[in-house]
């Protein structure tokens, strides 16, 4: 029985195989306990680490004190803007600028600070999936405390201007944070622009291990980010993230971001031509694609097919290759995806999208087989 091709990696993707030997290394034989410095397993650990904080923070510029290790994006998100509450309740800045785009790890802790009592504006996209930086600039208030806008869509696979955002923010004081876990490693420049103050990143978004991920807190000249930590228990990661450090998911995360940026125009080339041949065989069904193209990560495209809703189209490609309809973080949810409707779509055109993403690693695609199997359907 052959396998389906996996064509989801914007929920996650393969491991590396460098990136799986650092792993390893680490999981078998340097598996000393960092925080231990009585002896050499422990000071191996820690050096692990720290080269780590300098593979991760080079790919953004970012330097190695101001990489914070957690268990992934989502963590980091929560720690980027729960963690600003208390600084805000002392200055009295209790306003914070979103999208209505956003993960939902963004989304939520968001929702939590509504009931802390600070007030959440969020700005909506047009049909491009993308917001409008002036209206971002629109929203600022004296009192706003953050400005949280993702780097690129999960769903759509959109970049967002977040250039131009960075450009608006420059003479205000809100701290400005980013999610970046579909596009570290694969979009460079603008998320290493120094106005960002914290970065979300995700390992198993990079070809490293799930469970895994940083924030990357910029300090603004000597200034530290003043971030309150969520959990509490022993002094690692500045106190802002206590726990026993996992140093091979922290060595392969740093082995994977170190490729990412030494490989990166060969990996952008290879997902470019997966792209083009995408395309030519699925033009003669006339899909209707998401969103403003010219902004679109080249490894993604959601689209669809004359409102075939996606469930039935996954069904019938489900031999042949593996794609979504969404988020891996909402699959549970059957409700019409928040993104599309908030790029203006109907219930009915948001269920006939689907998401298809790959990498570097996917091997070759008979797209024209799997147009042949949408025609069917039409």
């Amino acid at each position: 029985m052959s396998v389906p091709i996996y064509l989801d990696c914007n929920a996650t993707t393969p491991i590396d195989p460098c990136v799986r030997d650092t792993l390893l290394h680490y999981l078998a034989e340097e598996y000393g306990n960092e925080g231990s410095r009585t002896h050499e397993y422990g000071s191996r650990a820690k050096q692990a680490v720290q080269k780590a904080r300098d593979q991760v923070g080079a790919v953004v510029g970012a330097k190695r004190d101001e990489v914070l290790f957690t268990s992934g994006a989502t963590e980091s998100n929560n720690l980027a803007i729960l963690g600003l509450a208390v600084e805000g309740k002392k200055k009295n800045l209790n306003h914070i600028i979103t999208t209505t785009i956003e993960h939902k790890a963004v989304l939520e802790p968001l929702e939590q600070m509504e009931r802390e009592g600070f007030e959440v504006t969020r700005v909506g996209v047009d049909s491009s999936g993308r917001v409008n930086p002036q209206e971002i600039l629109s929203a600022l208030r004296p009192e706003t405390l953050l400005v949280s806008i993702m780097h690129a869509n999960n769903e759509t696979g959109i970049l967002q201007p977040i250039l131009e955002i960075a450009d608006e923010l420059r003479n205000h004081h809100a701290f400005f944070h980013c999610d970046a876990a579909q596009g570290f490693g694969k979009e460079l420049k603008e998320i290493s622009n120094p106005r960002i103050d914290l970065l979300s990143i995700s390992g198993h978004k990079i070809f490293a291990p799930k469970g895994i991920g940083a924030l990357i807190a910029r300090r603004r000249g000597f200034k530290k980010v003043p971030l309150t930590p969520l959990t509490f228990g022993g002094g690692q990661e500045r106190g802002l993230r206590p726990g026993t450090l996992p140093v091979p998911l922290i060595a392969a995360l740093g082995q994977a971001a170190e490729v990412a940026s030494t490989t990166h125009e060969e990996r952008r080339k290879r997902c470019k031509h997966i792209r083009k041949s995408a395309l030519k065989a699925f033009a003669r069904l006339e899909p209707k694609l998401t969103g403003d193209q010219r902004y679109a990560l080249p490894h993604v495209i959601n689209l669809s097919f004359h409102d075939i809703d996606s469930e039935a189209l996954i069904v019938s490609l489900k031999d042949l290759i593996a794609i979504s309809n969404g988020s891996a973080c909402t699959s549970t949810s059957y409700t019409p995806s928040h993104v599309l409707l908030a790029m203006g779509m109907s219930e009915d055109e948001a269920n006939a999208c689907i998401r298809i993403s790959w990498c570097h690693m996917t091997e070759e695609v008979d797209w024209n087989a799997i147009a042949e199997r949408i025609k069917q359907l039409l």
